[in-house]
């Protein structure tokens, strides 16, 4: 576990590094475009309030002037979990911090809420997020943060890229960086709308019968 103040630094050196196979977050860090919250164990809820505040924001304030921005929380006060242990914690979060933001927002229709769904999404502030979970125990050296975190890239941002054709090559890129990395391709890999991203977030190879337990608010 990190002390607080030492989280931010050792987690922008963990993206800077020269073999991090995401180019959008190279370039994101580079150009100063990753906010980072620093909260404290992924296990609880203390610092929800603070991360929805910091998502809700998020979108207005970096999506229309930046290509590459990212918001990073960062938990570093979790204990190394197993990738099952860290994939049930990321659900929890995700869910409690769902269930505070739907007493505001409504969900954003161009994602959708059912994670079954191939064009499923996590909505926050009326915005769609894909969510990228990292921690000390994942088995994907891309993944395999110094604590864990959870990053957060905006649906609007992949579709502004996507319009100036610039999706396609990126995420290329990264998919080959990534092999090159790890030595193998990454399987739980699949394009937004060719079957859900749910599987993803967490970073573990999922079974076939996986049945994510992210939890809606019901009104």
């Amino acid at each position: 576990m990190f002390e607080r103040h030492d989280a931010a630094q050792a987690f922008s050196r963990f993206l800077a590094a020269q073999d991090y196979p995401c180019v959008g977050a190279k370039s994101a860090l580079h150009g100063r475009n990753v906010e980072l919250v620093t909260a404290g164990d992924l296990r609880d809820a203390t610092f929800d309030e603070r991360i929805l505040e910091a998502l809700q924001a998020f979108p207005h304030e970096h999506i229309i002037e930046r290509k590459f921005a990212s918001l990073a929380v960062l938990f570093p006060q979790t204990p190394k979990l197993s990738e099952l242990a860290f994939e049930q914690y990321l659900w929890e979060r995700l869910s409690a911090l769902h269930l505070l933001d739907a007493e505001r927002f409504c969900w954003d229709d161009a994602v959708n809420a059912d994670p079954e769904s191939p064009d499923f999404g996590m909505s926050f502030g009326g915005h769609g997020f894909y969510v990228i979970g990292m921690h000390p125990g994942a088995s994907r050296k891309a993944r395999r943060a110094p604590c864990a975190a959870l990053v957060f890239n905006s649906h609007a941002q992949f579709r502004l890229l996507r319009q100036a054709g610039l999706f396609d090559g990126i995420k290329k890129a990264v998919r080959v960086r990534d092999e090159r990395l790890q030595g193998s391709p990454n399987p739980t890999l699949a394009d937004h709308g060719e079957r859900s991203e749910a599987p993803q977030y967490a970073g573990r190879k999922v079974e076939r019968d996986w049945v994510c337990p992210f939890k809606r608010a019901v009104h």
